[in-house]
C-alpha cells in the first residue's frame, strides 16, 4: 500500500504531526510504502513564499487583520463565497501539486493541513485519484476550510471537535476523535533526577518552561523579568536571536536560556508548569507529558477556540497581563493540590495513544499493521 502525508509548512504543528505519523508507520508498518510531503514546495516558488510569508507576517504582527479574515471566512452567509474563491486560487497555484498527487496515485492520503485536503478534494471530484483520504484536524476547534468532501475519515482532537463537525453535517461515521497525533517522546516516561543534572536544573526548585513556538515571540522577556527571583525559569527563544543575546547577556539567576532545541521533551519532563501559546499540536504535547500550562499570545480563531475547548476540560488559563501570569504561577507553586487537580483534568482530557490508532485505521488490512 501507498502512502502519501502531506502538510504546509504554514506554523510548525503541521509538520509535527505528519511528521509523527511519518516516523510511527515507518518504523510499525515497514512493509507500507510512505512519504512525507510539503505539498507548498510542489507549487510554484512565488505562491509557496507568500503563502509562508503572508501567515506569518499577519500572526505576528497584524492579529487584528487575522481575526477579520478568520471572521470572514467562518461565517456561515459568507462560506460559500470565501470557500470558492479560495478554492479556485489555490487550485490554480497548486497545479504542481495536483500532478504529483494524480502522478503516485496513492492507496491512502492522510493530510495535516486544509489546503492540502482540498486539493484532494477537486482530483477525486474529477475522478483524477481514487485515494482514500484522511483529514487530521490540528486544532481542537474547527474551522470550516477543514471541511472536504472527499474526506473519508477526519481525525479530530477531542470529543468536543466531534460534535462540531457534527453540527456541520458531517456523518459520525466519518469521525474517529483519536486525538492530533505527536511524536512517541512524548508519552514517555522520564527521569526527572537524571534530566536535571543532565540539563543543570535545580530539581528542588519550582520551574516553569516558557515557549511560544519556532518564532519566540510574545512577552518572554516580560514574563522572565516578573518570574525569575521566585522561580526557575526556563525559556526557549528558538528563532528569536535577540532575545536569547539579551538575556545571554543578564546572566539572571533561576534563569537557563535555550535557542532552538530538539529535545523540549527533557525540558517539560523537568519543569511544573508551562507557559506558551494553546498551538492544537503544542497543547497535545503538553497534555501527553501531564503539564499544566498558562497560555499567552494565542492567534485570534483557531488557538482562541483551542482555549475555549480546553476550559470545558479545566485545562489551562489565560491571563490578561504579567502581573496576572505571575500570580497564576506563584499560586500554583504555593497551592499544589490546585496544580495536581489541573493535571487529573488533562490525564480526563488527553489522548495519548493518536499517532498509534490513527496508522493502525490507517494500515487496516494491512498483514503488518501497526500493534
Amino acid at each position: 500500500m501507498k502512502i502519501i502525508i502531506t502538510y504546509v509548512c504554514a506554523g510548525a504543528g503541521h509538520f509535527r504531526a505528519a511528521q509523527a505519523l511519518y516516523n510511527y508507520i515507518k518504523e510499525k508498518c515497514p512493509a507500507q510504502e510512505v512519504e512525507l510531503v510539503d505539498a507548498l514546495k510542489k507549487s510554484g516558488s512565488l505562491f509557496r513564499n507568500s503563502y509562508i510569508l503572508s501567515y506569518s507576517i499577519l500572526v505576528r504582527y497584524l492579529p487584528l487583520l487575522w481575526r477579520l479574515a478568520f471572521w470572514i471566512t467562518y461565517t456561515k452567509p459568507l462560506r460559500p463565497l470565501t470557500r470558492r474563491i479560495s478554492s479556485c486560487f489555490n487550485i490554480i497555484n497548486m497545479k504542481g501539486f495536483s500532478r504529483y498527487l494524480v502522478k503516485e496515485n496513492a492507496d491512502v492520503i492522510i493530510s495535516t493541513h486544509f489546503l492540502a485536503s482540498e486539493l484532494v478534494t477537486f482530483l477525486k471530484g474529477k475522478q483524477k485519484i481514487k485515494s482514500r483520504l484522511f483529514t487530521v484536524i490540528t486544532d481542537f476547534s474547527v474551522h470550516p476550510f477543514w471541511i472536504c468532501k472527499a474526506t473519508d475519515k477526519y481525525i479530530v482532537a477531542s470529543e468536543f471537535t466531534k460534535e462540531e463537525l457534527l453540527l456541520e453535517g458531517i456523518e459520525a461515521g466519518s469521525i474517529e476523535a483519536f486525538g492530533i497525533p505527536v511524536d512517541t517522546k512524548f508519552s514517555k516516561e522520564y527521569d526527572k533526577k537524571i534530566l536535571c543534572e543532565k540539563l543543570g536544573i535545580n530539581k528542588d526548585k519550582f520551574s516553569v518552561l516558557v515557549m511560544t513556538g519556532s518564532f519566540g515571540v510574545g512577552p518572554l522577556e516580560k514574563i522572565v523579568h516578573a518570574l525569575y527571583k521566585d522561580i526557575q525559569v526556563l525559556v526557549i527563544c528558538a528563532s528569536n536571536k535577540r532575545l536569547y543575546t539579551r538575556l545571554k547577556q543578564e546572566n539572571l539567576p533561576n534563569v537557563k536560556i535555550f535557542g532552538f532545541i530538539d529535545n523540549v521533551e527533557e525540558l517539560m519532563a523537568v519543569c511544573d508548569m508551562i507557559i506558551t501559546k494553546p498551538g492544537g499540536v503544542s497543547i497535545s504535547e503538553i497534555l501527553n507529558m501531564d503539564l499544566p500550562p498558562i497560555f499567552i499570545s494565542a492567534i485570534p480563531g483557531q488557538e482562541t477556540g483551542n482555549l475555549e475547548v480546553l476550559r470545558k476540560y479545566g485545562v489551562g488559563i489565560n491571563p490578561c497581563s504579567i502581573g496576572e501570569i505571575k500570580n497564576a504561577v506563584l499560586d500554583f507553586r504555593d497551592h499544589r493540590d490546585r496544580l495536581d487537580i489541573v493535571i487529573a483534568n488533562i490525564r480526563r482530557a488527553k489522548k495519548p495513544y493518536a499517532t498509534k490508532e490513527i496508522c493502525n485505521v490507517v494500515c487496516q488490512g494491512s498483514p503488518r499493521a501497526a500493534g
